[in-house]
């Protein structure tokens, strides 16, 4: 008989990180699964203790909770990952909505993944999802922008992205910045450009308005945005063609940058336009006039690595 090595050290694996979805209005968003793994978790992690307090009162969970936000995510995830390690598993949920959508839950995530700790997620309702899917507007591809940068020089980089983008876009806005994302819309991609506003998803007030952005201007510089919106953007169409010869890439591209967009920002535009690699028309761009901006300087774009 083979007795243990009582000097062995001993081993154990590590706890299980859940992504739990939580109701995004209704409180019958919540799953069966998603009340389970919250009542057996050993602790959970919530964006705001309060309001996820109401929402373990509601289904009877007592699982102590702590805190994980915006503003302490460093430190704590830190914490959650050596508990892990110890063989703990924490459900992670924030205040409605997916887990990592949007939120720092994204980074507790990609340190349990370097850690080699297990993921799981526990699926449920999603705002953009739940938008996209009733707005009527094509649904088979689709961009998610989340939040728009509030930095003006990174906000216009994307708004100039999003101009030219041909699939269906969903973006969050908070009702006391919407006007301003609304103009800003319409003024990178033209008043026209239709758009549904998805508010109070799942609740009582839910409400879908199918407008022009310069409609959604006109309709809220007179009434006051309430409750959390999800705008849903119809894509960037295309009536010409355009020739694919390096001759008519390289006008296009000159056009462009006489447009004042910078090499990069050009390149994106006829990327989304032609399909081709953006790598391989700033290759093009570079052939051009030496006193373009820099695209690499100009606004930190990243395509050609």
């Amino acid at each position: 008989m083979n007795l243990p090595d009582m000097n062995e050290p001993e081993t154990h694996l590590p706890g299980t990180l859940y992504l739990v979805a939580t109701p995004i209005g209704n409180l019958d968003d919540m799953t069966f699964r998603a009340v389970r793994v919250l009542q057996t978790a050993d602790l959970i992690a919530a964006e705001d203790t309060r309001r996820t307090g109401k929402l373990l009162q509601h289904f009877a969970i007592a699982t102590p909770q702590t805190s994980y936000h915006e503003h302490n995510r460093r430190q704590r995830a830190a914490e959650l990952v050596d508990r892990l390690l110890a063989g703990a598993n924490i459900a992670l949920v924030t205040d409605a909505g997916m887990p990592g959508i949007s939120d720092p839950g994204s980074e507790l995530a990609a340190a349990c993944a370097a850690a080699g700790i297990p993921v799981v997620p526990v699926p449920g309702a999603t705002a953009a999802i739940a938008a996209i899917a009733a707005s009527g507007l094509p649904a088979g591809r689709f961009a998610f922008e989340g939040f728009l940068p509030t930095k003006h020089k990174d906000r216009q980089a994307r708004l100039q992205s999003l101009a030219t983008e041909p699939r269906t876009i969903a973006l969050y806005e908070a009702p006391h910045r919407l006007l301003t994302t609304l103009q800003d819309l319409a003024a990178a991609l033209g008043g026209d450009r239709a758009v549904v506003l998805a508010r109070e998803l799942t609740k009582l007030h839910e409400e879908f308005a199918h407008l022009t952005l310069g409609e959604a201007i006109a309709c809220y510089q007179t009434r006051q945005p309430k409750g959390e919106f999800v705008l849903v953007l119809a894509g960037a169409t295309c009536d010409r063609q355009i020739d694919l010869t390096p001759d008519a890439l390289r006008a296009e591209l000159q056009d462009a940058l006489e447009r004042g967009l910078t090499r990069s920002q050009a390149c994106r535009e006829l990327a989304n336009l032609t399909g081709l690699p953006r790598r391989d028309l700033y290759q093009l761009a570079l052939d051009l006039d030496g006193s373009v901006p820099d695209a690499g300087k100009a606004d930190g774009d990243r395509s050609s690595r």
